[in-house]
């Protein structure tokens, strides 16, 4: 996110200064626009020294090169650290690691996988591979894939600084579909393990339970809140074949409702964590009497965002 926030105020600092791209490229003695177009757009990694001589080219106010020059140190820094903890990720991998490494919270939401920050080695296996079966990305990053996941959910166990995370997990997710059993009970012993967590906040949504003014999620999503108010909160869209990340206020504004209203339809934290515990008991052919009773259930009262109803697309 700082390399976006980067970018957009070096753009606004040129169009400020009156220079077009090519005028830029032109005056720095770049081989390439694209160079310039990668930066202002947060997809390349920015070099300190590029961006003071873009600043010093904009006649940027001091306070201001300041600012952006600690910037560029420190989103070229995580880059660096993250290729050096983490260098089994994939690119896929690393820009989802750097999108969550400066957070302070995460909400998720998934209406047919466990989120890739709480899948077990097994469950996130048994997924990846499916996908390669309808030919979604390279078999060969399989367990590159895999070792990337369980990286990145480090995040959520550190012992400084861990974000909260919230996740409403469809029950569909942890359902006969999803895999074998042995596949399930791992990772149902995961999610208990990290429902025990102070920062990780787990809450199932049952099949039949209705969401305020009958609303159907279409998609998962992800919303990243970030330490530096100066850093805009962020929405994060994972498809089967392509990514979409946004910083658009009005687009991330729906979201935040649709959020409200599954944790609001979603089973309790206690109650989920006796139906994880029930979950595994019953796959381990040992079931105990259940305190939540799987299939239909009334509505419950829910709180209604005061951004009126959302419709679907």
């Amino acid at each position: 996110m700082r390399r976006r926030r980067l970018g957009q105020q070096l753009r606004r600092l040129r169009e400020l200064a009156g220079l077009t791209g090519e005028q830029v490229v032109e005056r720095v003695k770049w081989a390439s626009a694209s160079k310039l177009s990668r930066l202002e757009n947060g997809r390349s990694r920015p070099d300190p020294d590029d961006v003071e001589a873009l600043l010093a080219l904009y006649q940027a106010p001091e306070e201001i090169r300041r600012d952006l020059s600690t910037i560029a140190r420190a989103a070229g820094d995580m880059r660096e650290w993250l290729r050096r903890t983490y260098p089994v990720m994939t690119e896929q991998q690393r820009g989802w690691a750097q999108l969550e490494a400066g957070c302070v919270e995460i909400c998720e939401y998934n209406p047919v996988l466990v989120p890739g920050l709480l899948q077990t080695p097994g469950y996130a296996r048994l997924r990846i591979t499916s996908a390669r079966s309808v030919g979604e990305g390279r078999a060969d990053h399989l367990e590159l894939e895999v070792q990337a996941r369980q990286a990145r959910q480090a995040l959520l166990e550190r012992s400084l600084d861990a974000p909260r995370y919230t996740a409403v997990l469809e029950e569909a997710a942890l359902g006969h579909r999803a895999g074998p059993p042995e596949v399930l009970r791992e990772q149902l012993d995961k999610l208990r393990e990290l429902a025990t967590l102070p920062n990780v906040t787990l809450r199932l949504l049952l099949r039949d339970t209705r969401i305020d003014n009958w609303y159907v999620p279409p998609t998962a999503f992800s919303l990243y809140r970030f330490a530096d108010e100066l850093d805009p909160e962020t929405l994060a869209i994972e498809g089967g074949y392509t990514d979409v990340v946004s910083t658009d206020t009005n687009i991330i504004k729906p979201y935040k409702v649709a959020f409200e209203w599954l944790c609001s339809a979603a089973l309790s934290v206690s109650e989920t964590r006796s139906w994880l515990a029930e979950a595994h008991q019953r796959l381990a052919g040992t079931a105990i009497r259940p305190t939540v009773v799987p299939g239909p259930t009334p509505a419950p009262v829910q709180r209604r965002g005061e951004h009126g109803r959302l419709t679907d697309r």
